[in-house]
């Protein structure tokens, strides 16, 4: 059903019973924009419903669309619903839009690292990022004799340089259109962030305030790792996919730069490299910037890289 139609009916079944509805509860699913923005605009109260989060009445032997319908309305109703935050319309858009270029990036490295194992597969030459992008037609003639290697070099080189103009474009667009807020200017003065992270950050976070502690934030970040104890025992894993990946993303990329270039955050990754694996101390090193984020943000100061890892062992 097309979104206009599909939200025209609704609201033609909504609209007579408005006085009566205290509130309108719809999943997070992948299609909500449409729906949710109609439904506030025509004036309703609507609740986006953090699906991730919802467990199901573990009493029913059956459920259907009317039984979920009605759970999360008792939920609604007894003030225990978990909810998702609905970003103003023209952010999410301009956040959409920065998450697209993530996609290319990745995309993009995902090229460069086909090209790099097929100049390693078959002429045993380690090319680097630089070597890959001055690449051309005539050069893999040169290099690659049989037609077919050549032709699959070539498509992988043509779609990286396709993909380099529109992170290009986007980028363009982004920083014509967005510019930091004052609250999160601080943000770039935490080494590892720089402009593009910092906007990253900023769209994907939105208002500091509804992360009432550090704690929710790193956790919203994918910093923590989400588990069950009882009795002092670990039971069982939470759903390591509740938080924001691009959150994740962006700290992790900050990570990576605030080791290279600080060397005090260097030296409190060696030290946890030292007892344990690369994954794991980077992600160390994400899980402080995240806290150290919250800091920045929440309470307007400056970024201190001693408190933030100074005087950690």
């Amino acid at each position: 059903m097309p979104a206009k139609g599909g939200r025209l009916s609704i609201l033609n079944l909504l609209t007579p019973h408005f006085d009566d509805i205290v509130g309108l509860v719809v999943e997070s699913t992948y299609n909500w924009y449409w729906l949710v923005d109609g439904l506030m605009e025509a004036g309703f109260t609507v609740h986006l419903a953090n699906t991730a989060a919802i467990q199901q009445y573990s009493g029913l032997k059956h459920g259907d669309d009317d039984s979920d319908a009605n759970w999360l309305a008792n939920m609604l109703r007894l003030g225990i619903l978990p909810e998702g935050y609905i970003y103003p319309k023209e952010e999410r858009m301009q956040r959409d839009l920065l998450r697209k270029r993530l996609q290319l990036v990745q995309q993009k490295t995902q090229n460069m690292l086909s090209i790099q194992g097929l100049y390693a597969r078959h002429l045993n030459r380690r090319l680097n990022g630089n070597k890959v992008k001055q690449l051309t037609a005539k050069q893999l003639a040169v290099d690659f004799t049989d037609i077919n290697v050549r032709l699959t070099v070539s498509g992988n080189l043509t779609v990286q340089q396709c993909l380099t103009q529109q992170i290009t474009v986007i980028e363009k667009s982004l920083k014509q259109q967005l510019k930091l807020k004052d609250e999160f200017i601080n943000l770039t003065r935490i080494d590892g962030i720089g402009l593009i992270l910092a906007l990253t950050i900023m769209l994907e976070t939105g208002d500091i305030s509804r992360f009432e502690k550090v704690g929710q934030y790193a956790s919203y970040c994918r910093c923590v790792n989400g588990a069950r104890y009882s009795n002092g025992k670990r039971k069982s894993k939470t759903n390591s996919k509740n938080g924001n990946k691009y959150l994740a993303w962006a700290f992790i990329e900050a990570a990576h730069f605030a080791i290279c270039f600080n060397d005090t955050v260097k030296r409190y990754y060696q030290r946890k490299l030292a007892k344990t694996n690369i994954v794991v101390a980077r992600k160390t090193v994400a899980h402080k910037l995240a806290r150290a984020s919250f800091y920045v943000l929440r309470d307007q100061v400056e970024f201190d890289v001693n408190k933030a890892f100074g005087g950690s062992k």
